[in-house]
């Protein structure tokens, strides 16, 4: 058995190490003699030599070990090292279709992180041209200018993920939608029906609003958002409707703005495709700060979504 990569071995005190770092799956071990001290603490040094024998059956107990031939975590993305300490098995994100729409900086970013993690496909949608309010660091470039954003974000791609696919006409497993000022409550009800999940941004002056994620049938849908804000505010559908009829051309996005939000709404995608979706829960990213404050929603008693059923095609409208 070898340990987990990127795992580190650190020395406490007399006979005693620790293993990790992260406090959910970190352990001491103590009661070691001098020479197993030592033999820990070169796994550092050497992490594919196997753990001493009388210590593999803690540490593998505390599953912090793989076995010897096991390539877990030896070939990107990055953060496959993790998975053996986070997913029962690995997560299969290749297969995965994603769509975005919307690749201003923030949806770039979002496009940029799914394909660093693996997913293997990726649809783009935005057929506006490349501003000089678009460029930054990590994705459009100055030459990039006045080139059609969908074009730039597959370059981008395939940059960072060589076998990632663009170009093609398959069906979603989930769409994110990076949309200004508000979510178009039209495009909500469409997207709630196609029963594919979908997860919104909206950016505003000022912050961003990422999520909540949407699993049709499963917590509340973007009408739920919609019918809570006009219990507080009865304006709200005159202001959403203004907002997404005569929209203003996209401002200028503050690059730690996009990064925050779009590791956030990149993180909810992959939450969703490695099988532990989070529903119900948005983050409001507000500069200067850009520190995430957490929302919780619920289903909106007088919208039904979560009565919504699928009508098989045989038994005809219900």
């Amino acid at each position: 058995m070898r340990l987990v990569p990127g795992l580190r071995v650190l020395p406490r005190g007399d006979g005693e190490v620790q293993v990790g770092t992260d406090p959910r799956w970190a352990v001491r071990v103590d009661g070691l003699a001098p020479a197993e001290v030592e033999a820990l603490l070169a796994l550092n040094e050497h992490p594919l030599a196997p753990v001493p024998e009388a210590l593999a059956g803690p540490l593998t107990d505390a599953g912090l070990t793989l076995a010897a031939g096991d390539t877990a975590g030896a070939a990107p993305p990055a953060e496959a090292a993790t998975w053996p300490l986070l997913h029962a098995a690995p997560p299969a994100r290749g297969a995965a279709v994603v769509a975005v729409m919307g690749l201003g900086p923030t949806g770039l970013t979002v496009v940029l992180a799914l394909a660093a993690a693996g997913v293997g496909t990726l649809l783009l949608d935005d057929e506006r041209l490349v501003t000089a309010a678009d460029v930054g660091a990590g994705g459009y470039r100055w030459t990039d200018v006045g080139s059609p954003r969908e074009a730039v974000a597959g370059r981008c791609v395939r940059d960072v993920a060589p076998t990632c696919l663009t170009d093609t006409a398959e069906e979603p497993d989930v769409l994110v939608v990076v949309d200004q000022g508000a979510t178009d409550p039209g495009q909500a009800l469409t997207l709630l029906g196609s029963g594919v999940p979908h997860l919104p941004v909206v950016l505003r002056e000022a912050d961003a609003l990422v999520g909540p994620l949407v699993v049709p049938g499963s917590g509340p849908c973007l009408h739920c958002l919609d019918l809570h804000r006009a219990d507080v505010d009865p304006a709200w559908p005159r202001v959403a409707l203004a907002l997404t009829t005569h929209r203003t051309a996209p401002a200028g996005e503050a690059a730690h703005l996009a990064a925050v939000a779009g590791g956030l709404a990149a993180a909810a995608v992959l939450t969703l495709l490695d099988g532990a979706p989070a529903t119900g829960v948005s983050y409001e990213v507000p500069l200067p700060d850009v520190v995430p404050r957490t929302r919780r929603w619920a289903v909106h008693p007088h919208c039904g979504c979560t009565a919504l059923v699928a009508v098989p095609a045989a038994a005809g409208p219900s």
